[in-house]
């Protein structure tokens, strides 16, 4: 009437030529080359560098950022949010770049966004561009493919490129 299931059975002894011994696969040690993780690995949170925080010097990662204090320097990153009393002085190169406060220095990203209270002196290269009602800006923009790579390209300083643009609403 009920079968036992083989899942309960304990599997063949060394030795052991019993029924099944010739078909089992001997047990193999995973080796580190085998294994694959399953899921993947977490993202890291947002580095934070707050109010009181004044640095000097470049910043580099590979994550994101989010600066409320002051930084004389370039800052690189995969997303950039400049807050609202925050300030830097030097480049900034971000896959995402939002800006609250105050950036003196070229912006390059794939997407740039200057809110409100944003205030920006300086050169802007992005693929895409959002510039909302009362953000101050003083510089170009120009639009690039490819924005992050900082070879100048032959013929992007045109006049129409150059002309400086003042968004004061």
């Amino acid at each position: 009437m009920f079968s036992k299931s083989k899942i309960n059975e304990p599997g063949p002894k060394t030795g052991d030529t019993g029924a099944g011994g010739a078909d089992a696969k001997p047990a193999v040690a995973p080796t580190s080359q085998d294994f694959k993780p399953t899921t993947p690995k977490a993202k890291p949170p947002a580095s934070s560098l707050s109010t009181d925080l004044h640095i000097t010097g470049n910043l580099k990662t590979s994550g994101d950022i989010n600066v409320e204090g002051q930084v004389d320097g370039d800052i690189r990153a995969h997303l950039l949010t400049i807050g609202e009393g925050a300030t830097v002085k030097g480049e900034v190169i971000a896959d995402d770049v939002v800006i609250h406060g105050r950036i003196v220095g070229r912006v390059r990203g794939l997407k740039v966004r200057l809110t409100s209270s944003a205030r920006v002196e300086g050169d802007i290269i992005h693929k895409t561009i959002a510039i909302e009602s009362g953000a101050h800006f003083e510089g170009s923009v120009q639009r690039q493919d490819d924005p992050l790579s900082t070879s100048s390209k032959g013929g992007s300083s045109s006049a129409a490129a150059s002309k400086p643009a003042t968004t004061d609403s």
